[in-house]
């Protein structure tokens, strides 16, 4: 069973935020806060798939929030709608600099949020195939990578590279190395490329064998061998799952 897309809504008017919960919950799983510290507290915990904050609220605005969870590794990858009574261009840019995905303002028309959603959704879904193919794993020491997400990959690129011949590197030490627990490291991750940390450790093994199968160094098995797969039969298994021909046909 797909498990629905989590959205945070930031607010502390409850009738608006029952409205945005009622509207949504047809569609994606609907977790609440009722101001902006509430909001991080709960982001941080429970890592969801968009936040639709509120701007101005009590403890902590939605700028303040945005701020907050932009520059934490944890949460820097979640979209972020800022909704406000407020208008002009003025406030707007102030939301968007800070690092808010997109801006609505009150009163906004139910349908037009719905697709502000589905579009941010989509983009990340996007971004996680780029994240995890061949293009980024080519560019990880890219010295241009300035995002902290992007930096994050790069960070957790090196790690698997450093430990790709031990078949027994386990997502404990992948995670305690990267810098988080298990389970922000697999929402991160999870988020990041759409895949688990375990699948993406094997993603990254079979196209570090990819290269060096076509640069031709070093027969299947050796190559197979350093890369972490003990089995030859498995590895030609998800070598096949992965690019949809074997590690024989690479080589011709």
């Amino acid at each position: 069973m797909k498990t629905k897309t989590t959205i945070l809504v930031v607010e502390d008017n409850y009738d608006m935020r029952e409205y945005i919960k009622e509207s949504l919950s047809d569609s994606y799983a609907v977790e609440e806060a009722v101001n902006g510290e509430q909001g991080v507290r709960i982001a941080e915990t429970i890592i969801p798939d968009l936040i639709i904050s509120d701007l101005m609220m009590p403890k902590m605005d939605g700028n303040e929030l945005t701020r907050i969870l932009k520059n934490d590794e944890r949460t820097s990858h979640i979209p972020i709608i800022i909704l406000t009574a407020k208008s002009g261009q003025e406030n707007k840019l102030e939301g968007l600099q800070i690092g808010a995905d997109d801006y609505l303002t009150k009163p906004f028309d139910i349908q037009e949020l719905r697709v502000r959603v589905e579009n941010l959704i989509n983009i990340r879904r996007k971004l996680q195939e780029k994240f995890s193919k061949g293009d980024f794993l080519a560019r990880r020491t890219d010295k241009k990578l300035k995002s902290i997400d992007e930096k994050f990959l790069a960070k957790v690129l090196e790690v698997i590279e450093r430990h790709i011949s031990e078949e027994d590197f386990s997502i404990e030490e992948c995670s305690s190395e990267v810098g988080l627990s298990r389970t922000h490291f697999h929402k991160k991750l999870k988020a990041l490329v759409g895949k688990s940390p375990s699948q993406y450790v094997r993603t990254v093994r079979l196209y570090r064998a990819k290269q060096l199968l076509e640069g031709a160094v070093g027969n299947i098995s050796d190559i197979a061998y350093s890369v972490g797969f003990s089995s030859l039969s498995y590895f030609s298994r998800c070598f096949k799952e992965e690019f949809g021909h074997t590690p024989t046909d690479n080589q011709k």
